[in-house]
């Protein structure tokens, strides 16, 4: 079973985050840098897979070169090896655009059974790259996964949405997308640190990947940011005393702001 996990950095989800004054892209540099939490799920969904399977476990990330650390994480957990798509040219790139890199970068890992991400990052929120890539890839996509199965060639899940639970069944090859109800990550050891500086990163450039420039970056996405600017500061609440009126004041006050 040879897995390959979609894995990203995002700035640290207690960081403040903003967005650039040059082209309101999230600035990247303003906070601490962290492998995406359902990442770390991903990465021991698949870890489990392979404990319970045999195979080989591979992290595929785009990102500029500070990812490197975020890679080396999912390495440490017990991943065996990585590719890191790296280029400048993919700085602004929208979701479809970077569903299309991925399924490239995929595209360079031989015998992939089973594809697994987490369902959406905390910094863009779109929740929609993972069936993306399967569309792309033309593979079965199951997703917001909060158990996965292997069963020969097909895997099931069982599927979350607001009205209740489905269990959803492909042939492999397929794209899994996992929820945070799927486990709970280990953390890596003192030995798995140290593994982990040693096994093998793959970084590959556009050109490397097949991919053509002009397929990616800000000036091709398909929709901008073309203003922004900071939330305002928090102001101080209006307190009403009950001096036998209360009612009345909080329903003139809920007028006033058109609440009512």
């Amino acid at each position: 079973m040879n897995i390959v996990v979609l894995v990203k950095q995002v700035p640290d989800t207690y960081s403040e985050r903003k967005l650039t004054d040059a082209d309101h892209t999230l600035d990247r540099e303003s906070a601490d840098a962290v492998l995406d939490e359902i990442n770390e799920r991903a990465v021991e969904e698949a870890l489990q897979i392979k404990e319970a399977h045999g195979g080989e476990v591979t992290v595929v990330c785009m990102g500029p070169d500070r990812a490197t650390d975020a890679i080396r994480k999912a390495l440490s957990m017990g991943a065996d090896k990585a590719v890191h798509l790296s280029d400048a040219a993919l700085h602004g790139t929208d979701a479809p655009a970077t569903a299309r890199a991925l399924a490239k970068v995929i595209g360079t890992v031989a015998g992939v059974d089973l594809v697994i991400a987490g369902n959406e990052s905390t910094d863009g929120r779109a929740g929609a790259v993972p069936a993306m890539v399967a569309e792309v890839l033309g593979w079965p996509q199951l997703t917001y996964a909060r158990k996965v199965g292997i069963d020969g060639s097909s895997v099931r899940i069982e599927r979350e949405t607001d009205a209740g639970v489905l269990t959803v069944e492909a042939e492999l090859p397929a794209v899994v997308s996992v929820t945070e109800k799927i486990n709970e990550p280990r953390y890596p050891s003192f030995k798995g640190i140290m593994a982990a500086k040693k096994k093998p990163v793959t970084v590959l450039s556009l050109a490397d990947a097949g991919i053509d420039a002009s397929e990616v970056g800000l000036a091709g996405a398909a929709s901008q940011v073309v203003a922004s600017a900071p939330k305002p500061p928090k102001q101080a609440g209006v307190k009403v005393t009950d001096e036998g009126e209360g009612g009345v004041r909080i329903a003139e006050f809920l007028a006033g702001e058109k609440l009512l």
